[in-house]
């Protein structure tokens, strides 16, 4: 099973910080540990061998409000592939999740995280977020709100790394 992480990113939510991107493509996923929404823990340490997905995001950021049920397509494609999925939010608690993903009919994993210490891991700035990840840790591909992925090319990302 692999790994996605969304990460989301919108100008006017919980003002970005300037600066440069601690995570570029061709470097290693960051080690950090977080909380899903079922109550169990997901650690980066637990990718060994498996592709992933890595999404971060605020419900409240219209370019995530896009891209989130483009990436609940991709997780619906994907995941019985090997593919792990992980949603994390940037700044934003579990109510306000739970209500944009029965509205929306979201079944990915996520996250909920009340500040910005995972995120600020991968970047300094702009959701949606989505890293891609192959079999040995290394992020293969970034997208970013400028311009936001599309399902194409959400999937031949993926599709290069299985």
């Amino acid at each position: 099973m692999g790994l996605a992480v969304l990460l989301v990113g919108c100008s006017g939510i919980d003002t970005d910080v300037p600066g440069e991107d601690p995570v570029k493509v061709g470097d290693p996923v960051p080690a950090f540990s977080v909380t899903m929404q079922d109550g169990n823990n997901f650690n980066s340490r637990e990718l060994g061998g498996m592709p992933a997905m890595i999404v971060f995001f605020h419900t409240s950021c219209a370019d995530c409000q896009r891209t989130l049920p483009l990436v609940q397509q991709v997780y619906e494609r994907y995941e019985p592939a090997g593919v792990r999925f992980v949603c994390i939010a940037r700044a934003q608690g579990a109510a306000e999740i739970q209500i944009f993903w029965q509205q929306y009919r979201l079944t990915l994993p996520w996250s909920a995280q009340e500040d910005r210490s995972v995120y600020s891991l991968f970047a300094a700035s702009r959701i949606p977020r989505v890293y891609v990840v192959d079999r040995s840790g290394i992020v293969r591909a970034i997208y970013h709100d400028n311009p936001c992925p599309g399902y194409n090319d959400l999937a031949a990302s993926l599709d290069a790394v299985l």
